[in-house]
């Protein structure tokens, strides 16, 4: 023993020492990941860059197969290790080149290479517990082809790892037999392994996924990219005695740094806005000198505010806090003296104790629901109803909630007990989750804890509609919009050769100050005029489109707008009028048929304008609920066209946008589940023509 090179006995070390410097790098990773950024369009174009620099950080996890015995030329085990693991830590520089228009490019990265691994323990002849950990550290050089299959931020790469070896220590360790408990402890012993080869070459295949932090038109451009790459035993032999030999896979980020250039500008083209169609603007086309199609569908005058009457749908559910259940505080409970003076056409008089920040005045309307429901119930004492509680603790707990609101209706409005059904339910029937769903859970799960209100007696139910998802008969409110529907101006960019990725508005006024509106991934988007105006009362501006094509290319337009703001006189009134849908629902309008064609379309006036708004509530996927409302609220033009047809009139133009979940158009906010039920909405005006 005396003998071994090298060789020197201390206590046993940690099992994996690099531990600490994973998780900070996979922290740093995650908050890397989280930086968001403003991509405003640039006055000064950039192209993308084609060099990148950067640096790379990732956990090594090492499968070591094989045998191994012999760990120095003086110094053998009394018994063979074969199965190992251990998670090593990767870091190097790094530079990439790649054109933004091509699938192909070249990596480099050289760095620091740990492939550190703790072996099975196995047991001596003498039944004593035997450890190994070894410690085999690289300088590796990674030369990789890189390819973008689909010419997106997705790419794979492969090439050879050429690593040469700077340490090969090792830690062995024979535990004490445990038949002999008071044996002394072995001492570790440490050393390095003997014919371990110096310079190593295999290979591994990877793939990665460029996250942009910074705006694609800066000429500084920052990119996060994930990646993971397997690197097979072939050709990773680490020493060239016995049967030893790694498998490696490698998870980690790479931050990259590069700098693009200014584009030129190529001779202006001209366009002709339809609009104006004998004052030509000029249509700047950078880089490629196409025309891009960009219009803005602007009204001569932007209404400040309306009055609306407006027919408001009564949802016929009542939602309960989770954990809880009793009526939340944001419902109007009134007292049995309070029950004399309520009228539901003066609901503004009792208002909820927190109110929403968006369309209040809807909201209180709402959160009188089970005071209007009980004032009808008085005034047609022949009407009855069924409450269905539901929640996710089960029917017993539902059937609690359903109780709880009957007792209030008995109590304070004194409506014969007989007269209300309750049942307790685990789901409600129109279910808002769905088996394997786990995206939003908290969400859906407030949406399903409610008292749905059923019944038979039209009395109580909205036109036409029946079943236990039927609303309650509507009321009518007299409201006053701020942002009328018929104020809002649209801006298309219309068919692209390279479709955009985004695309942002600037409008820039006669005084020189600039605005900034977007990023947007849509074609067509709509802005309340008075956004744009603020504070004037009119204005000229040069709108100008700046677009991002998926081959980084930028595009510019320009268009003049003039808009002047209005108040409408107050004889002028609009009407609102909703379609409502339960979740994930597109096909609701079948529903309503009757109602659109018997109610809504006869209340068009001649030469109107029926200007259609869909949206959703804030669960899912973005780009899902924009088509969704979109389809909401095709589906209902298409309704009241084919009314208006049977009818013989073709005076009415209509206007139809799909918002999706946009917070800044959505009618309500989305705190609480009856918001977000009453956002899953087509919104009708009725505007009389001027």
């Amino acid at each position: 023993m005396k003998a071994i090179n090298k060789l020197k006995k201390e206590s046993c070390k940690a099992r994996f020492p690099y531990t600490l410097n994973v998780k900070k790098l996979v922290l740093g990773t995650l908050i890397l990941t989280g930086i968001q950024t403003t991509t405003q369009a640039q006055d000064t174009l950039n192209t993308k860059p084609s060099w990148w620099f950067g640096a790379a950080g990732a956990a090594n996890v090492n499968f070591y197969r094989g045998s191994t015995q012999q760990l120095t030329a003086d110094f053998a085990p009394p018994i063979a290790f074969h199965n190992g693991t251990g998670v090593g830590l990767y870091v190097a520089p790094l530079i990439e080149y790649y054109k933004p228009e091509s699938r192909w490019g070249v990596m480099l990265q050289v760095g620091y290479d740990s492939r550190r691994s703790k072996y099975d323990t196995q047991t001596t002849p003498c039944n004593c517990p035997a450890d190994l950990e070894t410690k085999l550290t690289y300088i590796s050089i990674e030369p990789n082809l890189r390819f973008a299959p689909f010419k997106s931020n997705f790419y794979l790469y492969a090439g050879p790892r050429i690593a040469l070896n700077y340490d090969k220590s090792f830690v062995y360790k024979l535990g004490k037999n445990p038949e002999y408990p008071d044996q002394t402890e072995n001492e570790a012993i440490t050393g390095d392994l003997s014919d371990v080869n110096k310079t190593v070459i295999s290979m591994q295949i990877g793939a990665g996924y460029d996250i942009p932090l910074t705006a694609e038109a800066k000429r500084t451009q920052l990119v996060l990219s994930p990646f993971v790459s397997f690197h097979p035993y072939f050709g990773q032999d680490p020493r060239s005695i016995e049967t030893w030999n790694i498998t490696t896979l490698r998870a980690g980020a790479a931050l990259k740094l590069g700098v693009g250039h200014k584009k030129h500008k190529e001779e202006a083209v001209v366009a002709v806005v339809p609009d104006k169609p004998k004052e030509p603007v000029v249509e700047t086309v950078v880089v490629e000198n196409t025309k891009t199609g960009f219009t803005v569908n602007s009204p001569k005058n932007i209404p400040a505010e309306r009055l609306v009457v407006e027919t408001f749908p009564l949802r016929n559910y009542v939602f309960f806090d989770l954990g809880s259940n009793e009526i939340p505080e944001r419902y109007v409970k009134l007292n049995k003296n309070q029950v004399v003076d309520f009228k539901e056409d003066q609901v503004q008089l009792f208002t909820p104790k927190n109110m929403s920040g968006r369309s209040e005045r809807q909201m209180v309307v709402y959160y009188n629901v089970l005071n209007i429901l009980g004032d009808r119930m008085v005034k047609n004492p022949s009407t009855k109803v069924k409450l269905v509680g539901s929640t996710e603790s089960g029917s017993a707990d539902g059937l609690i909630l359903a109780q709880n609101t009957k007792k209030y209706l008995v109590d304070v409005f004194g409506i014969e007990s007989s007269r209300i059904d309750v049942q307790g339910l685990d789901k409600p029937k129109n279910l808002s989750t769905h088996s394997g769903g786990t995206k939003e859970l908290e969400l859906l799960y407030q949406g399903e804890r409610r008292v749905s209100i059923e019944s038979a007696s039209p009395e109580l139910l909205m036109e036409f509609q029946s079943g236990p998802s039927a609303p309650l008969k509507p009321v009518q409110i007299l409201t006053v919009q701020k942002a009328p529907a018929d104020s809002y101006v649209t801006f298309s960019v219309g068919e692209q050769k390279e479709p955009f990725t985004s695309w942002t508005l600037e409008a820039k006024d006669d005084k020189g100050t600039v605005q900034t509106f977007g990023p947007y991934t849509e074609d067509k988007v709509s802005i309340p005029g008075k956004d744009i105006l603020g504070t004037n009362a009119k204005g000229d501006y040069k709108v100008t489109m700046i677009g991002i094509t998926k081959k980084g290319k930028t595009v510019k337009s320009e268009a003049d707008v003039s808009m002047v703001l209005w108040t409408p006189p107050v004889t002028e009134q609009a009407m609102r009028f909703s379609v409502i849908y339960e979740f994930n629902e597109s096909n609701a309008v079948q529903m309503y048929d009757k109602y659109l064609t018997e109610v809504v379309v006869p209340k068009i006036p001649k030469d109107g304008k029926v200007i259609i708004h869909g949206h959703t509530d804030v669960i899912g996927d973005d780009a899902n609920n924009k088509k969704l409302s979109a389809a909401r609220a095709n589906d209902v033009k298409t309704t009241m066209e084919k009314a208006l047809k049977a009818k013989g009139r073709n005076d009415v133009t209509f206007e139809v946008i799909g918002f999706g979940e946009d917070a800044n158009t959505a009618p309500f906010e989305n705190k609480y589940p009856e918001e977000r039920f009453y956002n899953r909405t087509v919104l009708i005006d009725i505007v009389p023509a001027k």
